[in-house]
């Protein structure tokens, strides 16, 4: 059976932060995941605390979180191949680690960062070089790093698997994973069903959402169940996240509550 993780970043957004996995537990999931939840790459111990406590109170997994990804609201998307924020992403790290050690959680998301002015060829090589130095950080609680393809940004250069599987293959770290956001793929035109195909013994981890619209499995022309049966089939047993935009009273309808776990 599938199990499923609420990406508490993405949805129920009308309710403040600190209450969102309390509202994962009571609509019946057992896990939930965040993009980084705080403004700076190094909060304060309080606002760490407060954030640990809020998952730990609620009794569910904390399944995946994301490092720290500079302004995403603003439209940055990671610091990773960044050389002006480099040093962010090497603070971020260690913050990371003490929240996946504090709250059992093993999947890390690095962002790549969009790319900017300057040689692309020292921006990929600053990201092969902090992907590593992550890697090694996060092997310390039996983590992994997720390199994820992304739509919607024009200047993110990993656009299909195949490019998020060759930094992963130049990185050479076994705790490096492809994280399949079956949405991003599919609107970026990648042949998923291939993806699946080729290389599902790569996922690190899996998010859905439908076309067009990012909004739930259903709201769109996706063949989202078929693809997840298509993993599950061919090895891959992690979760998957439900990171899809509806603001709706009950985001999770479309999702029997038998089937929640």
């Amino acid at each position: 059976m599938t199990r499923y993780t609420v990406n508490a970043s993405i949805l129920l957004t009308g309710t403040p932060l600190l209450q969102r996995a309390e509202k994962v537990a009571a609509a019946g999931f057992g896990a939930v995941e965040f993009w980084w939840p705080f403004a700076t790459a190094v909060p304060g111990d309080a606002e760490v605390d407060a954030f640990v406590r809020s998952v730990g109170d609620a009794g569910v997994q904390l399944s995946g979180l994301n490092f720290f990804a500079g302004d995403m609201p603003a439209g940055e998307r990671g610091l990773v191949s960044l050389p002006s924020r480099s040093q962010e992403f090497v603070d971020n790290i260690d913050v990371v680690v003490d929240i996946g050690k504090r709250l059992g959680c093993t999947a890390f998301n690095a962002l790549y960062g969009l790319r900017g002015d300057g040689d692309p060829a020292a921006q990929d090589e600053l990201a092969v070089e902090n992907l590593a130095r992550a890697a090694e950080a996060v092997s310390a609680i039996g983590g992994t790093v997720l390199l994820e393809p992304v739509s919607g940004a024009d200047a993110y250069p990993l656009k299909t698997a195949a490019d998020a599987l060759a930094v992963i293959d130049k990185v050479g770290a076994g705790n490096v994973a492809l994280l399949a956001d079956f949405y991003h793929l599919a609107v970026n035109g990648d042949d998923v069903d291939a993806v699946i195909d080729g290389h599902a013994a790569r996922f690190g981890h899996v998010q859905i959402a439908d076309a067009p619209g990012r909004g739930q499995p259903g709201s769109g022309d996706l063949p989202i169940r078929s693809w997840i049966e298509a993993a599950e089939a061919r090895g891959y047993d992690g979760y998957v996240g439900l990171e899809y935009k509806d603001d709706s009273d009950d985001p999770f309808a479309w999702l029997p509550r038998a089937e929640r776990r």
